[in-house]
C-alpha cells in the first residue's frame, strides 16, 4: 500500500461535477463514481469531510432582481440536495455517512455541530456539509475553508474541471501555464481562479494547503492523498 500523506482531509465538489456532462442536476453515474474514489480513501483509514456547491441547481446571480439574501439562502437549499445525493451514492456501496446542515432541518440531517462531526469522523464516516455557513454572502468555498479549519483537516482537496491553478483560463489561452505550487499571497494578488479570496485568506491564515485537482480523471483523489504529484499545491 503506498504510505498515506494526509489523515484527514476536506474534500470540496462543485454542484457542477455532479451534473457531470449534463450541466445541470445530478447524474448518478458520476455521483456514483466520486463515491467510489471516496471509499477506496476511506477504506485506507483517510477520514473525509465534504462539501459540495449547488451551482448544478441553483446560483444566485440567476435572480437577476431578486433580494440577494433570499436567492442565497435558495442556493444553501441546493448544497442540501446535492449532500443527501451524495449520501445515498456513498451509503449504497457501504460507506456510513452523516450530513450535517448549518441551517437546522433535523428530519434530513443533523444540526451541524463540530465535536459530533469530529466523532463520526473518527469513527471512520464520512461527514458532509451542507447549507453553507448558513449565512448569506458567502460561497461554499468558504464553508469548505470553514469547516476544514474547524475539524482540523490536513488538506483541502479542491475538485476542479481543469487539472490545476494556471496563470489564466487554458480553455481559451493555448499558452496557459500550469503552477506546482502557488502561495495563497499570489492567489490573491493575482486573482487566480483557485477559491474566492474570502476562502483563500481563511486558509492562509489557518496555514490549510490546497490542492487543486481535475476531478475527471479516475483515482485522482487517491493519487493526491497518497503525495503524487498531480494538480496545483497552494501553500504559504
Amino acid at each position: 500500500m503506498k504510505s498515506i500523506k494526509y489523515k484527514r482531509i476536506m474534500l470540496k465538489l462543485s454542484g457542477e461535477a455532479l451534473a457531470g456532462k449534463n450541466g445541470y442536476g445530478i447524474d448518478f453515474q458520476v455521483a456514483k463514481r466520486i463515491a467510489e474514489e471516496i471509499k477506496e480513501i476511506v477504506k485506507m483509514g483517510i477520514e473525509v469531510g465534504a462539501v459540495v456547491g449547488g451551482g448544478n441547481i441553483w446560483r444566485g446571480r440567476q435572480g437577476e432582481d431578486m433580494d440577494r439574501t433570499t436567492a442565497d439562502y435558495m442556493g444553501m437549499l441546493a448544497t442540501c440536495i446535492n449532500a443527501m445525493a451524495l449520501q445515498d451514492s456513498l451509503e449504497g456501496i457501504g460507506v456510513y455517512t452523516r450530513v450535517q446542515t448549518a441551517i437546522e432541518m433535523k428530519e434530513i440531517a443533523e444540526p451541524f455541530i463540530r465535536r459530533r462531526a469530529m466523532r463520526h469522523l473518527e469513527k471512520g464516516r464520512v461527514v458532509i456539509f451542507g447549507a453553507g455557513t448558513g449565512n448569506p454572502y458567502f460561497s461554499t468555498d468558504t464553508t469548505a475553508a470553514l469547516r476544514a479549519a474547524e475539524i482540523e483537516a490536513d488538506l483541502i482537496l479542491l475538485a476542479k474541471k481543469v487539472d490545476g491553478v494556471y496563470d489564466k483560463d487554458p480553455n481559451k489561452y493555448s499558452d496557459a501555464v500550469k503552477y506546482d505550487t502557488v502561495r495563497y499571497m499570489d492567489v490573491l494578488e493575482k486573482g487566480l481562479q483557485v477559491m474566492d479570496s474570502t476562502a483563500t485568506s481563511l486558509c492562509m491564515d489557518n496555514n490549510i494547503p490546497i490542492l487543486v485537482f481535475g476531478l475527471d480523471t479516475p483515482g485522482n483523489i487517491k493519487r493526491a492523498i497518497t503525495g503524487e504529484k498531480i494538480g496545483t499545491l497552494v501553500t504559504k
